[in-house]
C-alpha cells in the first residue's frame, strides 16, 4: 500500500540542474506525482530530474502564467502543490500537508497560502526574520487555476473559494550569486516593460528620482535586510537598482517611440 498522497507536484524549470534536486527530494517520497516542465535546457536538468524520479515534459516558454497553467494540465490529480526550482518544502510543512490531505481537511478549502521565504547559499535554513511573501500554492485546480499573465504567476481563485493559509514554509533559495541576481533584474525588467506597453501602462518621469531611494529604504527597514549587516546592504542596493531599472528602461522605450518617424 502506498503511502504517497493524491497530490500531484509540478515544477516549471529551464537551467536548473544545480538547484532543482533540493527541490524534487523535499517532494518526491510523498506526492504521488512530481512532474517537472522544462522549457529547453542545455545543463543537464532534465536528467537530473528523471534520476530523482520526476516526470519531464518539454514545453517552450511561452510566459510565466502560460507555463504554468501548461503544468497545471498535465497533472493526473486535481488538487496541486506548485513549487518553483530554486524553493524546497520544508519537512515541517511537508508533515503539515500530509497530515491534512489524510485527514480530509484540505477540503475545508479551495485553496491555502504558503509562506515562501529566501534563503541565501551561506545559509542552511531561513533566518527567523527573512523576508516572505503568502501565495497559494496548494489548490484544488477546480476552484483556481494560474494567471494567464506572462509576467505574473499567481493563482487567481474562483469568485466565492474559500481561502486558508499553512503555517509551513517553502524556502527559496531565488539567488545562486550576485552576478546571477544583476542578471535575473535585467531580464525581468525587459518583461516588466513589455508587459505595460501591452497593457498600455505608462509611468510618470518623476519615480526616476523617487524610486531607487524609495525602493532602497523599503528593502532595508521593512523587509529588514538590515539585520543581515554588510549582505543585508548588498541586497537593499540590488533591490533598488532592479525597481529603478524597470522605469528607466519603460522611460527609454517612450524616448524610442518618440523617436520614429
Amino acid at each position: 500500500m502506498s503511502n504517497r498522497l493524491p497530490l500531484s507536484v509540478f515544477i516549471i524549470a529551464k537551467n536548473e540542474a544545480d538547484r532543482i534536486g533540493r527541490s524534487i527530494q523535499s517532494v518526491i517520497g510523498w506526492a504521488d506525482e512530481v512532474i517537472v516542465i522544462d522549457s529547453g535546457s542545455t545543463d543537464g536538468t532534465p536528467e537530473t530530474a528523471k534520476a530523482l524520479g520526476a516526470k519531464v515534459i518539454h514545453n517552450s516558454w511561452p510566459g510565466y502564467g502560460p507555463q504554468k497553467r501548461f503544468g497545471e494540465d498535465q497533472c493526473r490529480n486535481d488538487w496541486l502543490l506548485n513549487i518553483d526550482a530554486d524553493e524546497e518544502v520544508t519537512p515541517e510543512l511537508a508533515g503539515e500537508i500530509r497530515q491534512l490531505i489524510e485527514t480530509g481537511r484540505h477540503k475545508a478549502a479551495g485553496g491555502w497560502r504558503i509562506m515562501i521565504r529566501d534563503i541565501y547559499a551561506h545559509e542552511c535554513t531561513p533566518a527567523p526574520w527573512a523576508y516572505g511573501y503568502h501565495q497559494i500554492r496548494l489548490y484544488d485546480r477546480r476552484q483556481g487555476r494560474f494567471s494567464d499573465s506572462t509576467v505574473h504567476d499567481t493563482v487567481r481563485p474562483n469568485e466565492g473559494t474559500q481561502l486558508n493559509n499553512l503555517s509551513g514554509i517553502i524556502a527559496h533559495r531565488s539567488i545562486r550569486s550576485l552576478e546571477f541576481q544583476v542578471g535575473k533584474y535585467n531580464r525581468y525588467s525587459d518583461m516588466q516593460v513589455a508587459d505595460m506597453q501591452m497593457r498600455s501602462r505608462k509611468l510618470p518621469r518623476w519615480r526616476l528620482l523617487t524610486e531607487f531611494p524609495g525602493a532602497f529604504l523599503k528593502a532595508y527597514l521593512v523587509r529588514r535586510y538590515w539585520r543581515y549587516g554588510w549582505w543585508g546592504l548588498i541586497l537593499s542596493v540590488n533591490y533598488g537598482h532592479a525597481r529603478f531599472l524597470r522605469v528607466a528602461k519603460a522611460y527609454e522605450a517612450e524616448l524610442r517611440k518618440a523617436a520614429k518617424p
